[in-house]
């Protein structure tokens, strides 16, 4: 088994409404709201807007929210500029308009609010609502991020990995992982992470990967509870260690990760740092294969040749090794193909 290195292939997208009071102290006093937003107050405005999104002492009412926002907006509150513009993005309380989210995502950045600058990094990004631009997707990301958004941060980093919309630099890819890494990001804890696993933009350094590992695992990041238990499982920059690998694995597995399930089972077919037990291992090679694993559908084939842990059957066997060779893995095609012809 070997630590893999994961560096998204495209940027996290995703547009997200800026809460500009805390929710529970402005649900305590929608009257009080509603009078300062007709006084003119915007911030008063925007959230009576978030409440009526929420139906937080109020009736949930996403085109009164729409209103809101948009009166505030009017009077100058970027944030309620950019909560409009989700709103145009999602069709929530107003007829859907990429374009329109566009405007309103524009006026925010324009305004200073970060999170206008991080949606409209994302829609040039992507082309959407406006002409796909990767530099001006740069360039907003990057507003995005000097004004303190973590999640332009990363995307940022992923651009510079990547050298889209700005020259590929590695040092500046890991310098801006670390940082949205310090501010509680799992992802960039993860890409760190594996970055010091290769020595990429960063001096290589499995005890510093190690720990990043953890970090990203600790957030909820089920590769960096994988890689972590591959380096416990080989002893690269941690200790040796069978029950570590095997916690790590079942965290990876609890999290999503189908490798995690795969090398889980493996753990308990093998008994290593974990009572052995088959009809576990072939549980958890099922939940890998049916989650896209090639090793697992592999696995869960030769168990079912073998008859451990399960019932002897050759079909089942052909159609797990079946199902890895579809998912490009050889040794799959082989064993299919062994088996199917009664070659050994």
């Amino acid at each position: 088994m070997t630590v893999r290195m994961f560096v998204p292939a495209g940027i996290v997208v995703g547009v997200l409404v800026l809460v500009g009071v805390h929710s529970a102290e402005a649900a305590d006093q929608p009257q009080q709201l509603k009078s300062a937003c007709e006084r003119g107050t915007p911030t008063a405005c925007n959230a009576l807007g978030l409440l009526h999104m929420k139906g937080e002492g109020v009736k949930q009412d996403d085109a009164r929210a729409a209103a809101l926002f948009r009166k505030a907006c009017d009077l100058g509150d970027p944030s309620s500029c950019s909560n409009l513009g989700v709103l145009y993005a999602e069709g929530s309380g107003v007829q859907q308009d990429d374009m329109q989210a566009a405007v309103f995502a524009r006026r925010a950045c324009d305004g200073g609010e970060a999170r206008g600058c991080y949606n409209l990094g994302v829609m040039y990004a992507e082309g959407t609502g406006v002409q796909q631009d990767d530099v001006q997707a740069a360039d907003f990301t990057r507003k995005a991020c000097d004004t303190g958004n973590m999640k332009g941060c990363y995307n940022l980093a992923v651009m510079y990995a990547e050298g889209t919309g700005v020259q590929q630099d590695d040092v500046q890819a890991a310098d801006l992982y670390k940082a949205v890494c310090e501010g509680g990001n799992a992802r960039g804890c993860y890409n760190l992470a594996a970055m010091y696993a290769a020595g990429t933009g960063i001096q290589q350094d499995d005890i510093r990967a190690a720990d990043y590992y953890r970090k990203a695992c600790d957030g909820g990041n089920a590769r960096g509870c994988y890689n972590l238990g591959v380096m416990h499982a080989e002893g690269t920059g941690v200790s040796q260690d069978e029950f570590q690998a095997a916690d790590f694995y079942r965290k990876s597995c609890d999290g999503g990760s189908a490798r995690g399930c795969a090398n889980l089972g493996s753990m308990y077919a093998a008994g290593n740092g974990i009572k052995q037990d088959d009809a576990r291992a072939a549980t958890l090679y099922r939940k890998a294969c049916d989650d896209g694993d090639a090793k697992g559908c592999i696995n869960l084939g030769v168990i079912y040749q073998v008859g451990r842990g399960v019932k002897s059957d050759d079909t089942e066997a052909l159609k797990h090794y079946g199902k890895a060779c579809d998912l490009r893995e050889p040794k799959g095609c082989s064993l299919y193909a062994k088996l199917k012809t009664g070659r050994r």
